[in-house]
């Protein structure tokens, strides 16, 4: 039949089409969703719920929350300022995503996906630290912190600050800025910048664990388990970005603190 190829050729085409459209897309994702603007809007639902919380539980907030710090002092202790300063930065935040989204700047579609790769990263990363602590020797464990001693709701709100701000101090902030110190002022090369920057933001990242009132009770396996859980984060800050490396840090303190 005179049409036969060229029916297959059509199909074929449309094949290779599709396979390119997919590979093009996933492309695509990885690169918006490593966009650190992008992963800041993208976070911003954290911190709404995370400041509803701090809000509902008369002040509870992560260790390492010093914007909350910062607004609670600007409001000078006194809960309806710190509630309109809240909607200030609410408003703000609204009319400067208004215009992204009418420039394409932002891309709201990332967010699901965003949710699920870091839902599966947070799936994972226990049970990869039990893995590489019981290949070193140590017993596999949890470390649950502090906030173990609250109840539910306070401790999704910790769990929440966590991921959030954790991420803010000790990856996007510390790891960030010994990766540009290390390759920009010492020309170190890359590889070398990101190695070191990931170990010592990883150690600080452990260490501040066991300080303050709500700190643990230093143990080796539990400093060991929270600088290989630091590492992990830093190395998922590194290749996929900030907002994937909040959310699975968040979403894996929700598992430990409220399921475990």
């Amino acid at each position: 039949m005179p049409w036969q190829p060229a029916a297959e050729e059509a199909e074929l085409s449309g094949k290779k089409a599709k396979t390119v459209e997919r590979t093009f897309g996933l492309q695509t994702y990885l690169k918006d969703s490593r966009d650190i603007f992008n992963g800041i809007i993208l976070v911003m639902p954290l911190f709404i719920l995370y400041q509803i919380g701090v809000l509902a539980t008369g002040g509870v907030r992560n260790g390492v929350d010093f914007i909350s710090d910062v607004m609670w002092a600007a409001a000078q202790n006194d809960m309806t300022t710190y509630v309109l300063i809240n909607v200030g930065i609410l408003v703000v935040f609204g009319i400067a995503l208004f215009f992204l989204r009418r420039n394409g700047t932002f891309k709201p579609k990332l967010y699901p996906f965003i949710l699920g790769e870091s839902s599966i990263y947070a799936m994972l990363l226990g049970t990869v630290i039990g893995w590489v602590m019981s290949t070193l020797g140590f017993d596999a464990l949890l470390a649950v912190g502090g906030s173990a001693q609250f109840g539910t709701f306070t401790s999704l709100i910790l769990s929440l600050g966590a991921g959030l701000y954790e991420e803010i101090v000790f990856r996007l902030v510390l790891m960030g800025g010994l990766f540009l110190l290390a390759s920009r002022v010492f020309k170190l090369p890359t590889w070398v910048s990101a190695a070191g920057a990931l170990v010592l933001s990883s150690l600080c990242f452990s260490a501040v664990h066991y300080i303050g009132s709500l700190g643990d009770t230093f143990t080796m396996g539990s400093f060991i388990f929270r600088f290989f859980a630091g590492a992990i984060l830093a190395a998922i800050f590194y290749t996929r970005g900030f907002a994937v490396a909040v959310y699975t840090h968040a979403i894996y303190d929700v598992i430990v603190m409220i399921f475990h």
